[in-house]
């Protein structure tokens, strides 16, 4: 792996809530940056108006994303989450699709409320930054 995920002591354990505090790239890597993907299909619909359905989506196509660059979920750094109307019921199945992703050593995280995305029906979106190794 060409990052290192590290959680100092002095800082609360953010596992548990879907992110890491840190993360470092070697200088000369390769950055692959992936654009705001969404709970769409292949055709660009929204695949449900359920909020968990999305965010799960989400996840799954941005492995298909880092897939076509020889990439998979662990080579993420970074991501940075949009999420609609949020409240704190949301938190759980972000946490969980993480955890799903990524298991203990999950990529720093931001998440942002939004009032809206791109679309009516999107309620969550996620760009992702990976290193290559």
């Amino acid at each position: 792996m060409a990052h290192a995920i590290v959680n100092p002591d002095g800082l609360h354990d953010p596992v548990p809530f879907g992110y890491s505090h840190t993360a470092a790239v070697p200088a000369g890597t390769e950055l692959v940056l992936v654009a705001g993907q969404y709970g769409s299909g292949p055709d660009g619909a929204v695949v449900s108006t359920d909020f968990a359905e999305q965010v799960t989506q989400t996840f799954r196509n941005i492995g298909v994303a880092l897939a076509a660059h020889g990439l998979d979920l662990s080579h993420v750094v970074q991501l940075r989450t949009y999420v609609v109307n949020h409240d704190v019921g949301k938190l759980g199945p972000i946490a969980a699709a993480v955890q799903e992703g990524w298991g203990t050593t999950p990529p720093t995280q931001t998440l942002i409320g939004v009032a809206s995305l791109a679309a009516p029906d999107v309620l969550f979106e996620v760009e992702a930054l990976a290193a290559r190794p």
